[in-house]
């Protein structure tokens, strides 16, 4: 007689082996995004470098791999790329926050809940806030099918268009989900380390808690910085 294997782990254990997996693609996914905004943000940067600069940046991307890979090949690799990581990263975070919906039945587990950060509490809300703009941004940037005074073929006058005077609440949406951006970070990149067990001790935890500061400070100044000198005239 042949046995069939069967899981005898209790459902309390298998739930919580899947709240860790969770995490782990919670973690990971979200590092692969960091990685994307630091290299994007440092392309934005190309805009104090002038629209000669600006522009070829925007080129290259296009031609990176050539001639192994055809045009756009690679940018279109890394978009697929993206997009699955922001897929599992909303997927696990929907699982995780409905595990601890579930969860929250006795008082110590609400008043545990009661003392998380401004920047947890704010996590949920903020995701969505910043997928509604990445969602802006590519109509806008990438499929141009915003048009904020005007479509342009120089992806430097597209960019120097969008933030002027005219349509100041432009930067306004863009100042703000920089805000949320930054709260982001810094709490993924602290929550990312605790579970990737980083933060075993007190030194550990002070580096995991200045690198996520640090790195939400850099991204959010460095995006916001050529949209502020565009709508003082600096960049024109």
């Amino acid at each position: 007689m042949r046995c069939v294997a069967t899981s005898t782990l209790p459902p309390s254990i298998q739930a919580r082996r899947t709240t860790i997996a969770m995490k782990l693609v919670m973690a990971v996914s979200g590092s692969l995004f960091v990685l994307f905004v630091i290299a994007h943000m440092y392309g934005n940067l190309k805009m104090f470098g002038g629209q000669a600069a600006y522009d070829d940046y925007a080129h290259h991307l296009r031609t990176l791999g050539e001639p192994i890979a055809p045009y756009s090949g690679v940018l279109w690799i890394i978009r697929v790329v993206l997009l699955g990581s922001v897929l599992a990263h909303i997927y696990s975070a929907f699982y995780l926050w409905s595990r601890a919906q579930g969860a929250r039945t006795t008082k110590y587990r609400m008043k545990k809940a009661a003392a998380a950060t401004i920047s947890a509490r704010f996590m949920r809300w903020g995701g969505v806030a910043l997928l509604l703009f990445l969602i802006w941004h590519i109509l806008q940037f990438t499929t141009r099918t915003i048009n904020v005074n005007g479509s342009h073929d120089s992806p430097y006058d597209n960019y120097v268009a969008a933030f002027q005077p005219s349509v100041w609440w432009v930067f306004v949406i863009y100042a703000l989900a920089m805000v949320a951006l930054a709260m982001h970070i810094r709490h993924g990149v602290w929550s990312a380390t605790q579970t990737l067990g980083w933060t075993g001790n007190v030194r550990a935890r002070r580096r995991a808690n200045t690198l996520a500061i640090t790195l939400a400070a850099v991204v959010s100044i460095g995006f916001i910085l050529p949209a502020v000198f565009v709508l003082f005239g600096v960049i024109k």
